[in-house]
């Protein structure tokens, strides 16, 4: 093993000990550290081999964490894939973690705001907004919005 394969080694284990890593995220630290991707790309498939590194460990930790943080599901999964996690079965965690994505809609919502049956559309929309940049879908606010028999002034 030459000096730079067991640099790369080393600054990934320190990574991996700290937290899961997916393996575009160790190329990407790695590229800040300026070595080359041609070089660190074998010692990271050894380290998977290993065991050390897994993207499915990483993206089963990732995704619990989000979803324990209030995001849904657009959001996680657009997360998951710019750091290399594209196929990945989300559903399964979130039945674990919260039971179900409606189910994450509404415990989110009902931590942040009071239940108003009659609101004004500027406290609609802004209700809304929140929701959807924390990853949940017009669809799911709106099933959530007519459950909770939210109406306009």
């Amino acid at each position: 093993m030459n000096e730079a394969t067991k640099e790369i080694q080393e600054v990934c284990l320190r990574l991996l000990a700290r937290r899961e890593h997916s393996q575009q995220e160790l190329l990407n630290k790695l590229a800040l550290r300026d070595f080359d991707r041609d070089d660190a790309q074998p010692v990271i498939d050894e380290l998977a081999e290993q065991g050390w590194q897994d993207d499915l460990r990483y993206a089963e930790s990732y995704a619990r964490f989000r979803i324990r943080k209030g995001y849904g599901p657009i959001r996680v999964s657009y997360e998951l894939k710019q750091n290399g996690i594209a196929a990945f079965d989300l559903d399964g965690i979130v039945r674990e973690e919260a039971g179900s994505w409606m189910a994450l809609l509404e415990q989110v919502y009902n931590k942040k705001y009071t239940h108003d049956a009659v609101m004004e559309r500027n406290e609609w929309a802004k209700r809304s907004r929140f929701l959807l940049q924390r990853g949940f879908s017009g669809a799911m606010i709106s099933a959530l919005f007519d459950e909770l028999n939210i109406r306009f002034l």
